[in-house]
Protein backbone atom coordinates (compact mmCIF):
# COMPACT_ATOMS: atom_id res chain seq x y z
CA UNK A 1 0.00 0.00 0.00
CA UNK A 2 3.08 2.09 0.10
CA UNK A 3 2.22 4.03 -3.25
CA UNK A 4 -1.30 5.35 -1.42
CA UNK A 5 -0.98 7.51 1.51
CA UNK A 6 -3.65 7.54 4.32
CA UNK A 7 -4.08 11.29 4.94
CA UNK A 8 -5.93 11.81 7.61
CA UNK A 9 -9.32 9.65 8.70
CA UNK A 10 -12.69 11.31 9.46
CA UNK A 11 -14.88 9.73 11.79
CA UNK A 12 -18.67 10.75 12.73
CA UNK A 13 -21.35 8.97 14.46
CA UNK A 14 -24.80 9.81 13.98
CA UNK A 15 -26.90 8.42 17.75
CA UNK A 16 -30.69 8.82 17.41
CA UNK A 17 -32.95 9.17 20.58
CA UNK A 18 -35.72 11.05 19.53
CA UNK A 19 -37.56 10.78 15.77
CA UNK A 20 -40.01 13.39 14.94
CA UNK A 21 -40.92 13.97 19.02
CA UNK A 22 -41.06 9.56 19.35
CA UNK A 23 -38.65 8.46 22.05
CA UNK A 24 -36.79 5.35 20.31
CA UNK A 25 -36.99 1.81 22.42
CA UNK A 26 -33.48 2.26 22.14
CA UNK A 27 -31.12 4.79 20.22
CA UNK A 28 -29.92 3.86 17.00
CA UNK A 29 -26.36 4.32 15.63
CA UNK A 30 -24.93 4.93 12.39
CA UNK A 31 -21.39 5.45 12.16
CA UNK A 32 -19.00 6.10 9.14
CA UNK A 33 -15.31 6.45 9.37
CA UNK A 34 -13.45 7.65 6.04
CA UNK A 35 -10.05 7.90 5.58
CA UNK A 36 -8.37 10.44 3.20
CA UNK A 37 -6.07 9.01 0.87
CA UNK A 38 -3.43 10.49 -1.65
CA UNK A 39 -4.01 9.21 -4.89
CA UNK A 40 -0.84 8.40 -7.37
CA UNK A 41 -2.81 8.49 -10.46
CA UNK A 42 -4.12 11.51 -10.05
CA UNK A 43 -3.90 13.73 -13.58
CA UNK A 44 -2.57 10.61 -15.84
CA UNK A 45 -4.59 7.53 -17.50
CA UNK A 46 -3.07 4.12 -15.71
CA UNK A 47 -4.26 0.84 -17.43
CA UNK A 48 -3.57 -0.94 -14.55
CA UNK A 49 -5.24 -0.13 -11.11
CA UNK A 50 -4.41 -3.13 -9.06
CA UNK A 51 -2.75 -0.90 -6.52
CA UNK A 52 -6.30 0.41 -5.65
CA UNK A 53 -7.41 -3.04 -4.96
CA UNK A 54 -4.80 -4.28 -2.86
CA UNK A 55 -4.82 -1.27 -0.77
CA UNK A 56 -8.72 -1.51 -0.24
CA UNK A 57 -8.07 -4.81 1.86
CA UNK A 58 -6.32 -3.53 3.99
CA UNK A 59 -7.90 0.06 4.56
CA UNK A 60 -11.35 -1.93 4.52
CA UNK A 61 -9.64 -3.98 7.31
CA UNK A 62 -9.04 -0.75 9.47
CA UNK A 63 -12.13 1.48 8.64
CA UNK A 64 -14.31 -1.36 9.39
CA UNK A 65 -12.59 -2.89 12.69
CA UNK A 66 -12.87 0.89 13.72
CA UNK A 67 -16.40 1.24 12.42
CA UNK A 68 -18.00 -1.45 14.26
CA UNK A 69 -15.99 -0.85 17.44
CA UNK A 70 -17.48 2.49 17.52
CA UNK A 71 -21.18 0.77 17.58
CA UNK A 72 -19.63 -0.37 21.86
CA UNK A 73 -20.48 -4.02 20.92
CA UNK A 74 -23.94 -3.49 19.20
CA UNK A 75 -24.85 -6.05 16.61
CA UNK A 76 -23.93 -4.77 12.87
CA UNK A 77 -27.39 -4.10 11.16
CA UNK A 78 -26.81 -2.77 7.96
CA UNK A 79 -23.56 -1.73 6.12
CA UNK A 80 -22.38 0.37 3.17
CA UNK A 81 -19.32 1.69 1.01
CA UNK A 82 -18.13 4.49 -0.40
CA UNK A 83 -15.76 6.98 -2.75
CA UNK A 84 -15.35 10.75 -3.25
CA UNK A 85 -12.52 10.98 -5.79
CA UNK A 86 -10.89 14.42 -5.80
CA UNK A 87 -11.19 16.36 -9.19
CA UNK A 88 -7.78 14.78 -10.61
CA UNK A 89 -8.79 11.15 -10.16
CA UNK A 90 -11.19 9.27 -12.46
CA UNK A 91 -14.33 7.32 -11.33
CA UNK A 92 -12.46 3.84 -11.95
CA UNK A 93 -9.92 4.71 -9.16
CA UNK A 94 -13.10 4.68 -6.79
CA UNK A 95 -14.53 0.91 -8.78
CA UNK A 96 -11.21 -0.07 -8.44
CA UNK A 97 -11.26 0.86 -4.71
CA UNK A 98 -14.81 -0.41 -3.98
CA UNK A 99 -13.93 -3.92 -5.98
CA UNK A 100 -14.84 -6.95 -3.75
CA UNK A 101 -11.50 -7.07 -1.93
CA UNK A 102 -13.09 -4.51 0.46
CA UNK A 103 -16.09 -6.67 0.70
CA UNK A 104 -14.21 -9.66 2.92
CA UNK A 105 -12.68 -7.64 5.67
CA UNK A 106 -15.80 -5.56 6.03
CA UNK A 107 -18.16 -8.45 6.14
CA UNK A 108 -15.25 -10.14 8.54
CA UNK A 109 -15.40 -7.12 10.77
CA UNK A 110 -19.51 -7.14 11.51
CA UNK A 111 -19.62 -10.86 12.12
CA UNK A 112 -20.54 -11.94 8.78
CA UNK A 113 -23.00 -10.17 5.78
CA UNK A 114 -25.02 -12.02 2.93
CA UNK A 115 -26.38 -9.22 1.18
CA UNK A 116 -24.13 -7.13 -1.43
CA UNK A 117 -22.64 -4.20 0.37
CA UNK A 118 -24.22 -0.75 -1.21
CA UNK A 119 -21.66 1.91 -2.60
CA UNK A 120 -21.65 5.37 -4.65
CA UNK A 121 -18.86 6.80 -5.63
CA UNK A 122 -18.82 10.49 -7.03
CA UNK A 123 -15.58 13.18 -8.36
CA UNK A 124 -15.86 16.11 -6.60
CA UNK A 125 -13.93 18.43 -4.60
CA UNK A 126 -13.12 19.31 -0.62
CA UNK A 127 -16.29 19.54 1.30
CA UNK A 128 -18.13 17.42 -1.37
CA UNK A 129 -21.19 15.44 0.02
CA UNK A 130 -21.70 11.39 -0.64
CA UNK A 131 -25.07 9.40 0.34
CA UNK A 132 -23.57 6.38 1.37
CA UNK A 133 -26.55 3.83 0.45
CA UNK A 134 -27.57 1.39 3.32
CA UNK A 135 -28.66 -2.00 3.79
CA UNK A 136 -29.06 -4.93 5.65
CA UNK A 137 -25.98 -6.91 5.79
CA UNK A 138 -27.99 -10.50 5.60
CA UNK A 139 -31.46 -9.43 3.58
CA UNK A 140 -30.84 -6.43 1.25
CA UNK A 141 -34.93 -6.95 0.94
CA UNK A 142 -35.20 -5.99 4.42
CA UNK A 143 -37.48 -2.16 3.94
CA UNK A 144 -36.90 -0.87 7.23
CA UNK A 145 -32.96 -1.33 7.03
CA UNK A 146 -32.77 0.99 2.81
CA UNK A 147 -31.16 3.88 3.88
CA UNK A 148 -28.10 6.34 3.03
CA UNK A 149 -25.98 8.43 5.57
CA UNK A 150 -24.13 11.43 4.36
CA UNK A 151 -20.43 11.89 4.76
CA UNK A 152 -18.65 15.42 3.96
CA UNK A 153 -14.85 15.38 4.91
CA UNK A 154 -14.55 19.90 4.90
CA UNK A 155 -11.43 19.50 3.78
CA UNK A 156 -10.98 16.61 1.89
CA UNK A 157 -10.70 15.72 -1.36
CA UNK A 158 -8.09 17.55 -2.48
CA UNK A 159 -7.43 17.35 -6.24
CA UNK A 160 -5.22 14.35 -6.08
CA UNK A 161 -6.93 12.83 -3.26
CA UNK A 162 -9.75 10.13 -2.36
CA UNK A 163 -12.05 9.83 -0.07
CA UNK A 164 -13.17 5.95 1.69
CA UNK A 165 -15.40 5.28 3.83
CA UNK A 166 -17.33 2.52 5.39
CA UNK A 167 -20.51 3.02 7.11
CA UNK A 168 -22.13 0.67 9.72
CA UNK A 169 -25.57 1.00 11.56
CA UNK A 170 -26.53 -0.88 14.90
CA UNK A 171 -30.34 -0.61 13.52
CA UNK A 172 -32.57 0.39 11.03
CA UNK A 173 -34.47 3.63 10.18
CA UNK A 174 -36.05 4.52 13.40
CA UNK A 175 -40.30 4.16 13.48
CA UNK A 176 -39.95 1.90 10.17
CA UNK A 177 -43.36 1.45 9.19
CA UNK A 178 -43.89 0.42 5.30
CA UNK A 179 -43.99 -3.41 5.51
CA UNK A 180 -41.56 -5.72 3.46
CA UNK A 181 -39.44 -8.52 4.82
CA UNK A 182 -38.73 -8.07 8.67
CA UNK A 183 -35.54 -8.33 10.08
CA UNK A 184 -37.41 -11.34 12.22
CA UNK A 185 -37.60 -13.31 9.31
CA UNK A 186 -35.07 -13.00 7.78
CA UNK A 187 -33.54 -16.48 6.37
CA UNK A 188 -30.08 -15.28 5.59
CA UNK A 189 -28.81 -17.53 2.62
CA UNK A 190 -28.91 -15.57 -0.81
CA UNK A 191 -28.38 -12.46 0.65
CA UNK A 192 -32.46 -10.98 -0.44
CA UNK A 193 -34.25 -12.54 1.80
Amino acid sequence: MSEIKVLRTYIQVDERHVEVGQELDRPIRRVVVAAVLSNPSAGRYVEDLEVFIEASKVLSKQLSERAVGLLDGAEVHSYGKGVIVGMSGELEHAAALLHPALGAPLRRACGGGKSIIPSAKKRGGPGSTLDIPLHHRNAAFVRSHFDAVELRVPDGPGADELVLAVAVTDGGRPLPRVGGLTVEEIVGEDGLR
